[in-house]
């Protein structure tokens, strides 16, 4: 089995096969091999930059991912345009990267434009609890969609998720990611499992309400200069769902969540269809006193 890990040029071994994409360097690892890095104790997000010479932005980056989005800070551009996600039915394939469940896309599967370049949809993958948090409420997981523009510019489109109703995306995959977490899989390190054709509606549906910010991978090396676009539609997951897409991890990457980064210089776009009363929100840099988002 194969991780697939974006990193700067100079993070790879001699034991890594390397794409090269644009200015990335996409790294592929022999899954066997011990995690660089985890999420708790000495190899945890707090001991990230020592651990690699190549990941020193982990502490020492200015534009870090993920973050607290403050709705009452954020900044209305009217010049964001509807996220229209076009992905087109594919062979995908399912993978234990130990620190993170994902799925994996083969070339042409389609993806998005924004600022009108085209971005590919290359991986997806989850996180429990979530990353970023909105007004300082964390959820109970959260999608990252990883798109690679030809010049090698990536883009994360975040999806959060509320404990509730089953998601429909995860319940068609309920088997395989149940195969991947038996402990027969685990100890034998099976190789990816094929899905098959994939192409949920969910995925696809057309987003009017998101928050647009630049920041980084949020697990190392913490590359920087990714635009992210965080869904307003908190969407349901269960909690056998969650506990299944933990079981196939290592047990230091179960909670497998960075803690939020300083925003620093930084601000937080919104794109919005329709507006409400209230207060503290800027626009174009200007503070309106009587608008409010209606992102839910």
């Amino acid at each position: 089995m194969f991780i697939i890990m974006a990193a700067p040029l100079p993070f790879f071994t001699a034991t890594a096969t390397l794409l090269i994409v644009g200015s990335f360097a996409f790294t592929t690892l022999k899954v066997d091999q011990p995690l660089q890095f985890t999420y708790s104790g000495a190899t945890g997000p707090d001991r990230w930059a020592s651990l690699n010479p190549n990941f020193s932005l982990c502490a020492n980056g200015k534009s870090q991912s993920p973050i607290n989005i403050v709705t009452n800070q954020v900044v209305l551009n009217k010049n964001l345009q509807p996220l229209i996600r076009q992905y087109h039915a594919v062979n995908v394939t399912l993978v234990n990267n130990k620190f993170t469940v994902a799925i994996e896309y083969p070339d042409h599967t389609g993806g998005i434009t924004v600022d009108e370049k085209q971005y590919v949809l290359k991986q997806m993958h989850w996180h429990s609890p979530s990353e970023h948090r909105i007004d300082g409420n964390r959820y109970a997981a959260e999608l990252h969609m990883v798109h690679v523009a030809d010049d090698g510019k990536v883009l994360v489109v975040a999806t959060l998720f509320k404990y509730g109703h089953t998601d429909p995306v995860l319940a068609k995959i309920e088997n395989k990611l149940n195969e991947l977490g038996s402990e027969v899989v685990k100890r034998q390190e099976a190789g990816p499992i094929a899905v098959g054709p994939f192409h949920p509606t969910e995925l696809r549906q057309t987003q009017s309400k998101y928050y647009r910010y630049v920041g980084s991978f949020s697990a190392p090396p913490c590359t920087e200069n990714v635009i992210y676009l965080v869904l307003a539609k908190v969407r349901s997951i269960s909690r056998e769902q969650v506990e299944a897409l933990k079981a196939p991890l290592d047990m230091r990457c179960k909670n497998n969540a960075r803690p939020c980064q300083p925003i620093n210089e930084r601000h937080v776009e919104v794109k919005i269809i329709g507006a409400v009363l209230t207060k503290h929100v800027k626009l174009d840099g200007a503070v309106l006193n009587e608008i409010s988002l209606m992102i839910q």
